[in-house]
């Protein structure tokens, strides 16, 4: 499979704090959701065939639930990462997976070589849905006040299932159908909204009270919150790749559910019980130096 497009090393910009990115941490702001892309996975067979794909227990999913998954090749080399969600309206069982827009064609080629004698159909619906973010720890008060009453939303389960619960769960705005999503941020709280791109137009102009955040201020937000980036800080180059473990998303893996591609790798860094690297946060004064350094 090949390695999905990302920014150039040189194009990197460090992130510098601005108002933006305080309201973030201490208040609420808003942001469009344009990087992200979207398959939607059917079939009598997609939960045996998606659970034996990815690192995470997927056939445990709950209608609503979601878990972190990276997809690795047979060398437990890591090909691309991604939320997956159980459709919390199709019955028999069928998945949302949302990965950075950047990987969904590279994501989608690598599943469908896997589709044997499977009845799975992956289709492509990110050009059907729009989404804002809105995060921040007044972000729950935000989003129970959109459209001018207040709205149930979803919580993390009591017991996750898959390390770091996320939750997908579907509501209307004004009449209309949106999903409402509970990410995984573990600085603030952090809300999607995801609709047909009128609706979201619409709530976006309900907002315009509430900051805006800035590319520059979601990525400062992203490290500050310890969330490696596939392409960036999650290499997979012919010199350079990452193991799983390497990444310290152990919330992507799971260790009793059962075979999936990669998984020996995976079991025996595991069972040995150490890693040559990991990542870790630290900081850093004066000019900041280019990533690979």
């Amino acid at each position: 499979m090949s390695t999905p497009a990302h920014p150039a090393a040189s194009a990197y910009q460090a992130p510098e704090p601005g108002s933006d990115l305080r309201a973030i941490l201490t208040g609420a702001a808003v942001a469009p959701l344009d990087n992200i892309g979207w398959l939607r996975i059917t079939g009598s067979d997609a939960t045996r065939w998606l659970n034996g794909m990815v690192t995470n227990a997927v056939q445990a999913l709950a209608p609503g639930e979601g878990c972190y998954n990276f997809l690795l090749n047979a060398q437990g080399r890591i090909l691309g990462d991604c939320t997956i969600y159980r459709d919390p309206a199709s019955e028999p069982p069928a998945f949302l997976l949302e990965t950075d827009a950047s990987q969904v064609k590279a994501i989608q080629a690598h599943l469908d070589k896997f589709i044997i004698m499977d009845d799975v159909e992956l289709d492509d619906v990110s050009k059907q849905h729009a989404g804002i973010l809105i995060a921040g720890p007044l972000a729950l008060q935000t989003v129970q006040q959109i459209g001018g009453t207040r709205c149930s939303t979803p919580a993390p389960a009591a017991q996750p299932i898959c390390w770091t619960a996320v939750t997908l769960k579907g509501t209307t705005y004004r009449g209309s159908p949106v999903w409402l999503i509970l990410g995984h941020s573990p600085l603030v709280p952090g809300f999607e909204i995801w609709g047909v791109s009128e609706v979201i137009a619409q709530i976006s102009d309900e907002l315009t009270s509430v900051p805006r955040a800035s590319s520059v201020a979601l990525e400062a937000l992203r490290i500050l919150s310890g969330i490696p980036r596939y392409g960036v800080d999650i290499r997979n180059t012919e010199k350079t790749h990452d193991l799983p473990q390497e990444t310290a998303q152990d919330r992507a893996l799971h260790f009793a559910k059962g075979c999936y591609l990669g998984q020996e790798i995976v079991e025996r860094i595991r069972s040995r019980g150490s890693v040559h690297r990991t990542f870790t946060g630290f900081v850093l004064n004066g000019e900041l130096p280019l990533p690979g350094t």
